[in-house]
């Protein structure tokens, strides 16, 4: 990796590992596994961090770069429905209602290099470079300025592992890993001779790996334990070249940091909340083999859309809409009380039941969930319509996102009680 051709007085580097959790990346750098990280958490601090609610990428990326909540981005999942409909769309981000942080960098003369940065598909103008993470769809629309376009193709460089061939076979994966990564870091070296304030740079074949060989990490005598520490050996080196010029070029250890956007687990059992829900009487549909939410009864009270939002279904807000706002306060009530009793071969299956209003805040908290429910680790809530059973698996999927055991590792201590959203202030106070 070549160094930073200038130095400059501010520059602050950014480093995301998609779905790391807290508890990994210890156990990772204590073994020498990641022994460049190990040594930057020695010399600084390692804090677990709280991601989003509901835990997933769409949500938790988008609190990182504006500072905000979903009561304020306007983003509440990888889906949403289209107003006034049952009909299922997947916002981008062009949804997106407030300034990131680059953006508000940029109005200080701040130039950013924004690499594989989730949600911001399509690559919307900034003073510097965007490329997309996922979910994106074409490269062309993945890259700011387009310029850069030809540059990124010639290097192979590839937004993410292509899924449907993963899921195949595991030599599949890895090889997909593995491409994926090279193209990163070819990307890394390209951009990193550029001028830049800010750089910032997303790994999210960890993600990837932890949704289908979490098993490989847990048990050391799986065939491919040793793939996934490997894998996670080339990825600390990386980070060793980042840090190692950064520190050379840019000088103040402060001013680089690390996160993940969630944390991870394996897998118990998936919770279908539609299945409860109509189990529960809550939930009813028109026809017995329904293919979406569009074929829900006017009898119906709530629903839930994949993972773990459920919606009361307003008379005001939907076509069939049944629920009076008078009778919501009482549903929501005995909604919560009953999921909060759900288990699983006796163990208890939520955690928590959130009411929106008490962990949203801003102008759009009535265009999400009414309710969002916290699993306890090895449950993922699902909002699939075709479940009949409240409980089942998915084959070939081994892990699940958590929620308050991501990292964030800083030079300073930032207090024990940090979210996601904190980290944009953090960033901004560096400037």
């Amino acid at each position: 990796m070549s160094i930073l051709k200038k130095k400059k007085e501010k520059r602050v580097c950014v480093i995301g590992l998609d779905g790391v959790p807290f508890d990994l990346l210890l156990d990772l750098a204590k073994k020498g596994v990641l022994s460049a990280l190990g040594r930057i958490i020695d010399s600084g601090h390692l804090h677990k961090m709280k991601a989003s609610l509901p835990e997933i990428s769409a949500v938790s990326w988008t609190d990182f770069m504006t500072g905000t909540n979903s009561g304020t981005h306007g983003i509440f999942g990888f889906t949403d429905l289209k107003p006034g409909t049952y009909d299922l769309r997947f916002p981008n981000f062009l949804d997106v209602k407030v300034p990131t942080f680059w953006d508000t960098l940029a109005e200080k003369g701040a130039k950013s290099i924004i690499i594989n940065q989730p949600s911001t598909y399509p690559a919307r103008k900034v003073n510097g470079v965007l490329l997309s993470g996922f979910v994106a769809v074409e490269l062309a629309k993945a890259v700011y300025p387009l310029s850069h376009k030809a540059a990124l193709e010639q290097m192979g460089y590839q937004i993410d592992i292509d899924i449907v061939k993963a899921r195949e076979s595991t030599s599949i994966l890895w090889a997909e890993l593995i491409k994926t990564l090279m193209g990163r870091q070819k990307a890394l070296n390209y951009f990193w001779e550029e001028e830049w304030d800010y750089f910032e740079f997303v790994l999210t074949g960890t993600d990837r790996l932890h949704h289908f060989l979490w098993n490989a990490y847990e048990n050391p005598s799986h065939p491919h334990h040793q793939n996934f520490l490997e894998y996670y050996r080339q990825i600390d080196r990386l980070i060793n070249k980042i840090y190692s010029s950064f520190r050379k070029n840019a000088g103040d250890e402060e001013n680089i940091f690390f996160l993940s956007d969630h944390g991870f687990t394996g897998i118990q059992q998936e919770v279908y909340l539609n299945a409860w829900l109509e189990k529960k009487k809550f939930l009813k549909y028109s026809n017995s083999s329904p293919k979406g939410l569009e074929d829900l009864s006017p009898k119906t009270v709530a629903f839930a859309l994949d993972p773990s939002r459920i919606y009361l279904n307003y008379k005001e807000r939907y076509p069939r809409g049944s629920v009076a706002h008078s009778e919501a306060k009482a549903i929501k009530e005995e909604i919560t009380r009953n999921l909060e009793k759900l288990e699983f071969e006796g163990k208890k299956v939520v955690r928590k039941v959130f009411n929106a209003k008490d962990i949203y805040s801003g102008p759009l908290v009535s265009k999400g969930p009414d309710l969002v429910v916290l699993a306890e680790r090895g449950f993922d809530m699902k909002g699939s319509v075709k479940k009949k059973e409240i409980f089942g698996r998915t084959p070939g999927l081994q892990g699940m996102h958590t929620w308050d055991d991501a990292f964030f590792l800083a030079k300073n201590d930032f207090g024990a009680e940090l979210s996601i959203s904190d980290v944009a202030k953090i960033i901004m106070d560096r400037f």
